[in-house]
C-alpha cells in the first residue's frame, strides 16, 4: 500500500501503481480506506482492469472472496427472524448489516405497530445488535426488506386476551380525521372511533364531539388482529336508542318535532336527540306544497303523526298535515266537553221549533153570496 485517499487505496505492484477503489475493498460497509488498510502494507488484490492507453490499473480486494449476494437465497428465507447491527440511520429507515456484504432495510413504517411515524433515530443507535425479521429478498437488486416490529406479537393480540367485543375501555384521543378519531387504549395501541360511531346525533365532524388530549371512554366494537383494525364506539354507552324508541312509541302518536332538513321530496325531522323522520310532501300539509323551503324554516318546531315505522331499517315516517287534523279533532272534542248542557243535534232541532208560530185558522165558516 503506497498511499490512502477518501476514495481509495494505491497500490505498489513493482514500479507500477493500481487503485483499489474504496467499492472494491470489502462486500461490507467501511467510511474510509484506512479502516482496512495502512500505508506500507502488504496485500494480495485481483486487477479487474487495465487501461493500457490511460495507463490506469483498477484492482479489486473483495472479489477474491465469493459475492455473499450469490448464495443469499440459501441463507435466508422470507419469515425467518435473523440477528443483525446497525449500521446507519436515515430519515426513512434503518439499515442493519445481516453479515459482511449483506445489509437489509428496515422501512420506518417497519419499526414499531404504532400508527404514528417515529424516526428511527428514536428507536435504534448505530452500532445496536438487533434481531429482525426478513419481509423480502430481492437478490437480484441486492435488497432485503427487514422488520423489527414483526418480531413481536401485535399488541391487538395481547388486547385480544383481556377484552373483547361490547367491553368497555378509556383512552385518550391522539388524532382527529374527517371521518372519525383516533384514540389510544394501551401504548401503542390505538383504534378508529368513526364518525358514525361517536353520537346517536348527526355530526358534520368529529371535532364537534371530541377534540385531541381529551379522555374518553369507549366500548370495542370489533378487533381485527389480521388487518390491524380496533373499532370502537362512543354513542353505544347510551344504549340503542332506535330500539328504545320503538319500544315507547306506536303508529298514532302525536310528537313535537324540529325541522332539520329539507330536500325535493319533503323535510327530515328530529323527533328526540340522535332519531330523525321524514315527512314526504303529502304529508305536509292539506294544501299541495312542492318547495318546503317556500313554507318552512330550518330549526321550525311543529306537531307531528307517525304513520309509518320501520324497526329494522330505522326508518319513521310522520304527517304534519294528519297531525294538524288530529289536532283539531282533540280541541273540538275538548270544547264540547267543556260545554255544562251539552246538545246534541236533535236538541237543536226541537229547540228551533219551538220557536216556529203555528199558522191561524179561520173559525167562521165561509158562505157563498146570495145574489
Amino acid at each position: 500500500v503506497k498511499s490512502l485517499t477518501s476514495f481509495g487505496a494505491f497500490i505498489d505492484l513493482g514500479g507500477v501503481e493500481g487503485l483499489l477503489h474504496i467499492s472494491d475493498m470489502t462486500w461490507g460497509r467501511i467510511r474510509h480506506p484506512n479502516e482496512l488498510f495502512t500505508v506500507g502494507q502488504e496485500v494480495e488484490v485481483m486487477v479487474l482492469d487495465f487501461d493500457e492507453r490511460e495507463e490506469k490499473i483498477s484492482l479489486g480486494l473483495k472479489q477474491l472472496t465469493p459475492d455473499p449476494w450469490s448464495t443469499v437465497n440459501q441463507k435466508y428465507q422470507i419469515g425467518q427472524k435473523v440477528k443483525g447491527k446497525v449500521v446507519s440511520l436515515t430519515d426513512f429507515g434503518a439499515f442493519v448489516e445481516l453479515e459482511e456484504g449483506i445489509e437489509g432495510l428496515v422501512h420506518v413504517s417497519d419499526l414499531t405497530w404504532s400508527r404514528k411515524t417515529i424516526h428511527p433515530k428514536k428507536i435504534l443507535s448505530i452500532g445496536q445488535e438487533v434481531t429482525v425479521s426478513i419481509l423480502d429478498i430481492n437478490p437480484q437488486e441486492k435488497r432485503i426488506s427487514l422488520g423489527l416490529k414483526q418480531t413481536t406479537p401485535h399488541p391487538l393480540e395481547l388486547l385480544q386476551q383481556k377484552y373483547g367485543p361490547g367491553s368497555r375501555i378509556k383512552g385518550k384521543i391522539t388524532s382527529i380525521t374527517d371521518f372519525g378519531a383516533f384514540m389510544e387504549v394501551e401504548k401503542g395501541v390505538e383504534g378508529l372511533i368513526h364518525i358514525s360511531d361517536i353520537s346517536w346525533q348527526k355530526i358534520k365532524h368529529p371535532s364537534e364531539k371530541l377534540k385531541v388530549g381529551e379522555e374518553v371512554e369507549a366500548i370495542i366494537l370489533n378487533i381485527d388482529v389480521e388487518k390491524h383494525k380496533l373499532s370502537l364506539g362512543i354513542k353505544q354507552l347510551e344504549g340503542d336508542i332506535w330500539e328504545d324508541f320503538f319500544q315507547r312509541h306506536k303508529v298514532g302518536d302525536l310528537v313535537k318535532v324540529k325541522i332539520v332538513r329539507m330536500v325535493n321530496f319533503g323535510v327530515f325531522v328530529e323527533i328526540t336527540p340522535g332519531i330523525e323522520g321524514v315527512v314526504f310532501l303529502s304529508e305536509l300539509d292539506e294544501r299541495r306544497i312542492d318547495n318546503p323551503q317556500e313554507v318552512f324554516q330550518i330549526g321550525e318546531e311543529k306537531m307531528a303523526k307517525i304513520i309509518k315505522l320501520n324497526p329494522q331499517e330505522k326508518k319513521i315516517s310522520l304527517s304534519f298535515r294528519q297531525a294538524q287534523q288530529e289536532i283539531q279533532k282533540m280541541e273540538y272534542q275538548k270544547y264540547m266537553q267543556s260545554q255544562p248542557d251539552r246538545l246534541t243535534f236533535g236538541d237543536l232541532i226541537r229547540e228551533q221549533l219551538k220557536n216556529i208560530t203555528p199558522p191561524k185558522t179561520n173559525k167562521k165558516t165561509n158562505t157563498k153570496k146570495e145574489g
